[in-house]
């Protein structure tokens, strides 16, 4: 039983602390607690205000509390949250996901990045009755065995010998992974066509957690792909009507095989999917396929009206003109703003990212794969992000995620805020 004190946060963080392992969901420390939630700005159980990027890691693009995601939720759950059958809601939202998205003939909607992704990489296995996927290093696709392969290795191996991220993951597993370098496309070229009659597919953030892809790099990792009839999956669970309404893909200009789709598409609520060639998702259809090449997939939750509802109303707000103009706008003012701070401080460091999504790595050395982001200083970044927090930013160890709802006020305040911190790292 636990004993009250005069501090509610610390109430709730022993509280926590007792029956979370680490005191946290997984995501961010125990003594982050969040309340509230309104435009670009959170609050605390403290009642500390914060300019918010780190956006429920993503999902909330348009802002906390928007009215018309809030009116479509409020209007639809008296009518019912979930039904385990289809409904009209998530047929229009696989609708518009198919105008949207350059691949997407058909959709199978799951509930989180992490099923997608696992499910994407299935269906490249079912369509060509092959094992071996191909990904990047330092390439996030959730949760499942295969993605925990060389995500965020802590002493990468050689190369295409993938490395196991987690505990408990089969040995097996390690031989039906294949790792590349990002952005190396002489690597990769050279491990596809090598490896070219094991592999189902190859799976790749288009832009790898905070790298953009180099000149060439996608449009020459689709042409080997479509060259040996390998199925390419994007990854844009992060990216998917954030850099564009039609993603990565549209933002790029080179259309994969597959995608993955989540975050912003359920509007702030559990929904993910997977959306492409139609050949590929026949083997989610019994009867459009062969017993054996049926690719077996429910979710009680999959396409529920609720997150469905939240999504369409996302997009609805999306497609307005001078949507994507203005949260590119305010990218870049911040991108500019921090390299220029950096740079008059003398503090060797690089922002990296596009607009919507960036981040400062500590070296002055190029930043162009995951090897060249170990090289970066961890602990000034960790003591940059607790000078930030304690002056109202709150953002994850790493990305800046920017909304359409962040005001001119936000971005006063976080320049303020970089420029006070930046002199606190000068002093250290």
């Amino acid at each position: 039983m636990s004993v009250a004190t005069a501090d509610p946060m610390l109430d709730i963080v022993t509280a926590a602390k007792r029956v979370l392992p680490g005191g946290s969901f997984g995501n961010m420390p125990a003594e982050v607690v969040l309340k509230d939630g309104k435009g670009g700005r959170i609050w605390d159980e403290a009642g500390r205000e914060y300019v918010d990027f780190l956006l429920g890691s993503g999902p909330m693009f348009i802002g906390h509390g928007h009215p018309e995601v809030t009116a479509a939720v409020q209007g639809q759950v008296p009518l019912g949250t979930t039904f385990f059958a289809n409904n009209r809601h998530g047929i229009a939202l696989a609708e518009a996901i198919v105008a949207a998205v350059p691949c997407a003939e058909q959709v199978r909607f799951v509930c989180s990045g992490t099923e997608a992704d696992l499910y994407a990489m299935r269906a490249a296995r079912a369509f060509r009755r092959r094992d071996k996927i191909l990904k990047f290093e330092g390439g996030y696709h959730g949760m499942s065995d295969y993605a925990l392969m060389s995500m965020a290795p802590k002493n990468p191996g050689n190369f295409p010998r993938a490395i196991p991220d987690s505990a408990g993951i089969p040995k097996s597993v390690q031989d039906e992974m294949l790792i590349a370098a990002f952005n190396d496309i002489e690597m990769t070229e050279s491990l596809i066509k090598e490896h070219r009659d094991e592999l189902a597919g190859v799976i790749v953030e288009p832009f790898q957690r905070l790298l953009p892809p180099a000149p060439g790099f996608l449009q020459a990792l689709r042409r080997v792909t479509q060259e040996h009839g390998i199925p390419l999956i994007f990854d844009e669970v992060v990216t998917g009507f954030r850099f564009a309404y039609g993603g990565a893909q549209e933002y790029y200009g080179v259309t994969p095989d597959l995608c993955t789709l989540g975050k912003i598409v359920g509007g702030g609520f559990a929904l993910a999917a997977i959306a492409g060639r139609a050949d590929i998702m026949a083997h989610f259809d019994k009867l459009a396929v062969a017993d054996e090449d049926f690719l077996f997939q429910v979710g009680t939750l999959s396409g529920n009206p609720v997150a469905s509802v939240a999504g369409l109303a996302t997009l609805e707000v999306l497609r307005r003109p001078g949507t994507y103009e203005r949260v590119f706008q305010t990218g870049r003012t911040l991108m500019a703003a921090l390299d220029d701070l950096l740079r008059k401080a003398g503090i060797k460091a690089r922002v990296i990212g596009e607009p919507p999504l960036f981040d400062v790595v500590f070296t002055e050395q190029p930043v162009r794969d995951y090897r060249g982001t170990l090289k970066g200083d961890k602990v000034i970044a960790a003591r940059f992000n607790q000078l930030l927090r304690e002056r109202g930013i709150m953002k994850g160890e790493s990305k800046y995620y920017v909304s359409l709802a962040h005001t001119q006020a936000d971005i006063d305040h976080t320049i303020g805020a970089w420029a006070d911190s930046i002199k606190a790292l000068a002093k250290d």
